[in-house]
């Protein structure tokens, strides 16, 4: 297929973070204004790209735009396609993904530390995360899933906290042994369709379902279903990114030990890459053994929930007790995806981007306090008080704490309620013990919440909270459209619905075929 000039569209929103990256290495070192201004440029031309790609989005068509698909042969002799394409559950993805890295930049303006290195990795993330979301052959797929350990590994392991070395190579081992799973089951399904030339497209697997529901493969001298087997594998290599319990023990010191910018990226945007796994992939390819697991998936989903609530109510460091919080509200991903039902697929798509907006707020409002406290506690280890008073020293950045809060919270009239909701009216039928003890998930969440804020913003001033200042222009600016999409997107949620209904719907009909 040719590239037509609208085509071309995806190629610009793919590969201009990486002209950005390699824009930011030619400038010189000691220009560091220079630098910064040309990495906010770079996400600002991104964000306007993939509005446009929004404004041109066909919300009728179920599968990929053909407007906008690309696919030029990459490496002939074992049929590996660049092939990209959009469809409604990659589209909120990568509108979330440009305004995510965008606001990123802006709170990196206080970055010191080796500014021309930061400010390369994170454009070369930025691309890296668009290739995923982008990539419909399955090879290239893993290329920009595996490729972006790296720049997420440095930007850990350099620009992080005390404990950072530790932390990014949890990450990386982590996330590198899911991959490893992931290229075991590429190679199967290559070899299955008899390495033909759509032996990794991603479509054509999709189409290819049934003939993988008939084989079989031998495993230790035992013979197995191989779409059971190797939907397992996917599985694994999804679930860790997600995080998943029992894989989940990663996040907690990445999030913690990350600098501010990449912990939102990570909650935001990063963790959405496992859970699209799922749907780009493992259900769509493997929808038998989807429907066969879907209980084990939504019992896992469920001790999300749970544990992570109970987890984050333990924490008294705030950062890691907003990270709990994100695997607790990944679960509820989790469980509306396993119901296989419209109202559950639609509520767990819309709670991936909901989830991006609310978590990258929290993330940022304890980087912004992080900058004038140089600490994260709640309660010290020595047992005294980290913050207190905090809502009559700084009330603009307390009403701003209170929105995101509260839209985490799932309060009505905020985005993360109407996520929440739409997964539960897509639950009840078919988990309904599961909704009861979800919903204890949900007062939990609303008890760790306002316990934090109590702590933090009620009762006595702390003495050293007396010198903070409150949020200036610059980070007002940055939070102004995660505050106006929790609010937006919670009254009205239709713009967001109507990309991905049609998309999520057609995936809810194949799975029906196989209940």
């Amino acid at each position: 297929m040719a590239v037509s000039g609208t085509s071309n569209l995806l190629n610009w929103i793919l590969w201009m973070p990486m002209i950005g990256a390699l824009g930011v290495l030619l400038i010189p070192k000691a220009k560091e204004s220079a630098i910064r201004y040309w990495a906010l440029l770079n996400t600002a031309i991104t964000v306007l790209l993939t509005v446009k790609l929004w404004m041109g989005f066909d919300n009728a068509v179920a599968g990929m735009q053909e407007a906008f698909t690309v696919k030029i042969p990459w490496i002939k002799q074992f049929n590996i396609f660049y092939h990209l394409g959009v469809d409604g559950i990659s589209m909120p993805m990568i509108l979330l993904t440009s305004v995510i890295l965008f606001i990123c930049i802006l709170s990196s303006w206080t970055v010191k530390k080796q500014i021309k290195g930061y400010f390369a990795l994170i454009l070369f993330l930025q691309s890296t995360v668009f290739g995923v979301f982008f990539a419909l052959d399955f090879f290239l797929f893993y290329v920009y899933w595996e490729v972006m350990l790296i720049p997420m590994f440095f930007l850990i392991g350099i620009w992080g906290g005390e404990n950072r070395e530790y932390a990014a190579v949890k990450f990386f081992l982590y996330t590198f042994f899911g991959s490893i799973l992931m290229l075991v089951g590429m190679v199967a399904l290559y070899h299955a369709t008899g390495k033909g030339v759509d032996s990794f497209d991603l479509l054509a697997l999709k189409a290819s379902a049934d003939e993988f529901i008939k084989m079989k493969v031998s495993l230790f001298g035992t013979e197995v279903a191989f779409d059971k087997l190797f939907f397992m594998f996917m599985f694994i290599g999804f679930a860790i990114k997600v995080p998943v319990f029992p894989f989940h023990t990663w996040l907690p010191h990445a999030h913690v030990q990350a600098p501010t910018a990449i912990s939102v990226i990570l909650a935001g945007v990063l963790l959405k890459m496992g859970t699209y796994g799922f749907l780009r992939i493992a259900f769509p390819i493997f929808p038998g053994a989807a429907v066969y697991f879907a209980d084990f998936i939504a019992i896992l989903g469920l001790i999300n929930i749970i544990y992570g609530a109970f987890c984050a109510m333990a924490q008294t460091d705030v950062k890691k007790l907003i990270a709990y919080s994100s695997v607790s509200h990944m679960g509820f991903v989790m469980i509306g995806m396993a119901a296989m039902t419209s109202q559950g697929l639609n509520g767990a798509v819309l709670q991936m981007f909901n989830h991006g907006t609310s978590a990258a707020m929290m993330f940022l409002l304890i980087g912004i306090l992080y900058e004038r406290s140089h600490h994260r506690w709640i309660i010290r280890p020595d047992g005294t008080k980290g913050f207190g008073g905090l809502y009559t020293q700084l009330p603009v950045f307390s009403i701003v704490f209170i929105i995101g809060m509260f839209a985490a919270m799932g309060l009505p009239g905020l985005s993360g309620f109407i996520s929440e909701a739409l997964i539960f009216f897509g639950i009840y039928k078919k988990f309904t013990t599961m909704t009861v003890l979800a919903l204890l998930g949900l007062l939990i969440g609303a008890a760790y919440l306002l316990w934090m804020f109590k702590r933090m913003f009620f009762g006595d001033v702390v003495e050293e909270c007396k010198s903070y200042t409150d949020m200036n222009a610059r980070e007002i600016f940055y939070m102004l459209p995660l505050c106006v999409a929790v609010i937006l997107f919670g009254i009205w949620p239709s713009p967001i619905l109507n990309i991905m209904k049609a998309s999520v719907n057609s995936l809810v009909t194949l799975l029906a075929n196989y209940q």
